[in-house]
């Protein structure tokens, strides 16, 4: 899936005076503090992270509340979903107009009836609601359907995604996979006929080769003895 990145990173954690006797867990506590939320500085949302310091000594800045910085070396797992990429979250909610899914436990993102290719229908059956394809009868979209599909947009203030299935390779991401699966085979197969008749086809031209020059051959010997007569 895109919209998923590590990186490396050299910050200056400032901490209050009264954490120092602990430096390492006020830097911890820092980073967890911006666990699941947008940062412009590190362009993503923050999932996980690393973080180590080379040392615990830092530069007293003045002030009435007079924080030290602490050079810290982190690495960490960013979500930053940019328009056109392709991402995957499960379907919570279906309705006529409009399909809800959750991305990574906890970003939520919704299609809504514009962005729907018109290939699949909304029903109901058996009471429940359901996005079925009319080209391929197989190909569902229904709730806790793990789906495929392409950003729009991001608000990064509540973490929400539009969302757009107008792209054909969205969609159902297990029918997607299966159909990827059966087209390989399906090319493999062709190949490997290919190949079979090419094998047939060389062996038939030796073969008529093989006769041909026996054929020259004999001549060749019918003429030589009609010579020597």
């Amino acid at each position: 899936m895109e919209g998923l990145k590590v990186s490396k990173a050299e910050l200056m954690v400032y901490l209050h005076p009264s954490k120092s006797k602990n430096v390492t867990q006020a830097i911890d506590n820092e980073f967890s503090s911006m666990l699941f939320k947008y940062d412009e500085t590190f362009d993503g949302v923050l999932l996980a992270y690393s973080a180590s310091t080379k040392n615990e000594l830092g530069k007293i800045l003045p002030g009435l509340n007079p924080y030290f910085g602490v050079k810290t070396q982190a690495q960490l797992l960013l979500f930053y979903p940019k328009p056109d990429m392709f991402l995957e979250g499960k379907v919570v909610k279906l309705g006529e107009h409009s399909i809800h899914i959750i991305v990574l436990g906890f970003s939520s993102a919704t299609i809504i009836e514009e962005d729907i290719r018109e290939e699949f229908t909304h029903k109901v059956k058996h009471g429940e609601e359901v996005y079925a394809s009319t080209v391929n009868r197989r190909h569902k979209i229904e709730v806790g359907t793990i789906v495929r599909f392409q950003v729009k947009s991001f608000d990064e203030e509540i973490l929400h995604i539009s969302g757009s299935l107008l792209q054909p390779h969205t969609g159902s991401v297990s029918w997607l996979d299966k159909h990827a699966e059966d087209a390989n085979a399906e090319s493999n197969i062709k190949k490997r006929k290919g190949r079979e008749a090419d094998n047939i086809s060389a062996s038939v031209d030796e073969d008529s080769l093989s006769l041909k020059t026996d054929h020259k051959n004999r001549k060749s010997k019918k003429h030589s003895k009609g010579s020597s007569r």
